[in-house]
Formats: structure tokens, sequence, C-alpha cells
């Protein structure tokens, strides 16, 4: 236990600080590069942040832990919106560009109710378990090809106004710092998700409360820092498009990629709430962004009384 909790606290360290090195060196890559902060962090930040829930599912599928691989991408995904955009929305009210509200974000929606869509199908009038398929996998994957298809679109247009500001490094240095970065932020949350995991197993705690808790959080914690650190640096575009692209590679990839590799998955303990709150918080986002173009600290706060009460219900259960 005394060696969890160290390992746990030098986690941390080593996220916050990578999590730093890692937004200096995206927004200078974006200014080199001369695209679109909002780009960078649906593709740098969004994919490298998700590393981790990538590396716990791949694991978690290959050892036969089912509840772990789902539980590990729902987690994540209402951890996100709730927890870590409602955290950003609180210190910041996070300005929503009109471009993102009439496509990043209808796509992201659309994505949370496709998962939904995939687990629920199998029981429709069949009455079979609800689970996942290596057919439901590859839906998934197209998804993601359609996404990049439309990454690329986005990076061949007009430079970004913010182009102009010239950057603080080099593309070099930038490139070296991201890199650095997010070894930081890797190695910090494996550090934290495998001692959390065993504090959290020694305690006495199901998979299902383990995979949505511990490990959802676990691997959401590079979001989570980055997106503060960004928040604080008021680098907005790096934290939406990090939550909306992380979210999109969460559903399509991190689920998509194992189970098309390993097969179908069963859940053994998921329920009907768990979909809910997943689609729920994707429409409330979107809602939010809709209405004033920002997320503000009143929203932001009713994002975390949203979470709360989903994992109140989730520890009672």
């Amino acid at each position: 236990m005394i060696l969890n909790i160290t390992l746990l606290i030098v986690g941390f360290v080593l996220l916050i600080k990578g999590a730093d090195v890692f937004v200096d060196g995206a927004s200078n890559t974006a200014q080199n590069f001369r695209v679109s902060k909002m780009l960078i962090g649906l593709t740098i930040i969004a994919f490298g942040t998700s590393a981790p829930e990538l590396a716990v599912s791949l694991s978690a599928l290959a050892s036969g832990s089912t509840d772990m691989v789902l539980g590990n991408v729902m987690g994540s995904c209402i951890l996100n919106i709730l927890l870590i955009l409602g955290i950003a929305a609180v210190i910041r009210p996070v300005r929503i560009k009109s471009n993102t509200v009439r496509k990043e974000l209808p796509l992201c929606m659309m994505i949370s109710t496709l998962l939904a869509v995939l687990f629920l199908d199998s029981a429709i009038g069949s009455g079979a378990p609800d689970q996942i398929t290596r057919a439901d996998a590859f839906v998934a994957l197209l998804f993601f090809a359609v996404f990049l298809y439309y990454l690329i679109t986005l990076a061949k247009q007009k430079k970004d106004e913010q182009g102009v500001e010239k950057p603080k490094f080099k593309l070099g240095k930038s490139l070296l710092l991201v890199a650095l970065g997010l070894a930081g932020i890797i190695i910090g949350s494996q550090l934290v998700v495998d001692s959390a995991s065993g504090i959290a197993t020694t305690i006495g705690l199901s998979e299902r409360v383990i995979a949505l808790t511990v490990i959802a959080f676990g691997t959401s914690l590079p979001e989570l820092v980055t997106t503060i650190v960004a928040s604080k640096k008021g680098e907005q575009d790096l934290v939406v498009g990090n939550i909306i692209g992380s979210n999109i590679f969460n559903i399509c990839i991190v689920l998509g990629v194992p189970v098309a590799l390993f097969g179908t998955v069963t859940p053994v303990s998921f329920q009907m709430l768990d979909i809910v709150a997943l689609v729920a918080s994707a429409v409330l986002l979107f809602v939010f962004a809709l209405t004033k173009r920002k997320i503000t600290r009143t929203e932001g706060a009713m994002m975390l009384a949203a979470f709360v009460v989903y994992y109140t219900l989730v520890i009672i259960a």
C-alpha cells in the first residue's frame, strides 16, 4: 500500500509537468506549421493523451477483462465532458467557434450515439446479451476514417488567423517538447493507473466500478491535466479540440481496434445508466455550446454536478 501511494504521487508529478511541456510544444507546433490550434487539439493532443486508454484496452482484452475495456472507454468519454470540460469552464468560460458547433460537436455526439446503438443492437429482438462484435468494431473504424478525412480537409483550409503569431520555439524544439511532454504524461498516467488499481483492489471494489472510476479517471488524467493547463494559458481551441478528438478516438480506436483484433466483447455488469450517461453528456455539451457559443462557469458547474450524480449512482449500485 505504501509503495502504491508513493508511485501515485510520482505519477501525478510526471503528469502535471509533462502536460505543461506538452501544451507549450503543441501550441508552438501549430504556430510553426501555421495551422489552426483546433486541428492540433483534434490530432496531436487528442490522440496523444488517449494513448493510455488504448494501451489499457489492448492489455485488458488480451487478458479477458471485457468489463475493463468498455468501462475504460465509456468512463473516459463521460469524464472528458462532465469533469474535465466542466473544470475548464469553471476556471475560464470556454469559447466555442461556430465551425466547431456545426461540425465537430455533432460528429462527437453522433459517434457517442453510435456506441450506444452498437452496444444495444445485439439485444434488440434476439434476447442476446448486450455486446460489441467484430463487425461493430469495423463500423466504428469506418467512422474514424470519415473523421480522418474531415481532418485532412481541415488541414487544407486557409491558415488560421492566429498563424501570424510568431512561435516562441522553432519547429524542432516544439516537436521535441511534444514528445517529452507526451512521454511524461503516458508514464505518469500508467503509474497512477497501476498504483490506484492496486489500492482499489485491496479495498475490494468490483471490476465495473474500478473500470468506470479508477481506470477511467487514471487514463483520462492526461486529458484532465492538459486541459487545465491549456485553459489557464488561454489556449481554448486546444481545450475543445482535445476533448472532442479524445472522445472520438476513444470510441472508434480504443474500443474498435482491440475488438477488431480479439473478437466480440460481452460485458458482464454494465447497466443502461452507463449508456444513458455517455449519450447525455455529449448532448449536454452540444446544447450548451449551441446556445451561447461558449460554456459558461455556471454551465461548467452544472456539468460537474451531473458528474457527481452519475458517479454517486455508480458507486451506490
